[in-house]
């Protein structure tokens, strides 16, 4: 998956998180994400007039143990700042407008640094912010 309009966050040989620019998007359906992340992100540019061929996903059991997240930023500017479960500070990255972060493991915290208007998107389903997710103080106030 190589493409310059996308940085990966790698920490000890594990990818934590993809930062996609939009401005660049290629021509047809180009998927960023592996076939085995839990969630699935991908471009469409097709020419006015394609029809994109009819169809339903099948139903069927899929296992997911973790929650991951993508957050689009329509409008504004925001900071992801990135650690390991067990609170090690991993790097701070800018997310702008036309730009998201997908979040496949590890501790995420966002600061708006410009008013934003942000899409967050999960795959589900939800149980609640209880079972759901642990918060953590990263910065040990």
């Amino acid at each position: 998956m190589i493409n310059e309009n996308i940085k990966q966050i790698i920490f000890n040989d594990e990818l934590y998180s993809s930062i996609f620019d939009l401005k660049n998007i290629k021509e047809g359906l180009d998927f960023f994400t592996s076939d085995d992340a839990f969630i699935q992100v991908g471009t469409w540019n097709y020419q006015e007039g394609k029809i994109l061929d009819a169809h339903y996903h099948n139903t069927f059991e899929r296992k997911s143990y973790i929650t991951q997240e993508v957050v689009l930023v329509l409008e504004g500017s925001i900071i992801c700042n990135l650690y390991t479960t067990q609170g090690e500070f991993i790097s701070s990255e800018e997310i702008n407008q036309g730009q998201l972060i997908v979040q496949f493991q590890g501790i995420h915290e966002y600061e708006i640094k410009k008013d934003s208007k942000v899409l967050e998107i999960k795959n589900g389903p939800y149980f609640g912010p209880e079972k759901d997710r642990t918060r953590i103080n990263v910065k040990n106030d």
